[in-house]
């Protein structure tokens, strides 16, 4: 009986720990949707830190009824450690950009460089 418990514990400890390892799709989608849920938790999970206070200064600026999007992805490029996610929201007519890094293995929304251009 204890060995059929220990492996039902490590099963779930190696399920749950896979779930945590996000496409960089997948992690702009829960930033955006996050960003304009005003769940600043995930949000700051899913960003780097100065990724999290350029996004904390622009939802701000927000009006409170237009917080709430449904978010599309359009397109994505990945170069090494770096990638960038075109997306689309119900809220914004011009679609997005993000840049995302890998940090300690997982994918994270950062800011871009001044005059730093996307693939797109």
């Amino acid at each position: 009986m204890k060995a059929l418990i220990t492996s039902i514990l490590a099963f779930l400890l190696i399920a749950c720990s896979n779930k945590q390892d996000l496409s960089h799709t997948e992690t702009a989608k829960i930033v955006v949707e996050s960003f304009y849920a005003i769940d600043n938790t995930t949000l700051k999970k899913y960003t780097t830190s100065d990724g999290y206070s350029g996004l904390i200064m622009i939802q701000n600026l927000l009006p409170e009824e237009e917080k709430g999007t449904k978010v599309e992805i359009l397109e994505e490029a990945v170069e090494d450690n770096t990638a960038w996610v075109k997306y689309s929201s119900s809220f914004d007519k011009k679609p997005g950009i993000f840049k995302l890094i890998k940090e300690n293995g997982h994918w994270k929304v950062t800011s871009n460089g001044p005059r730093e251009k996307g693939p797109f």
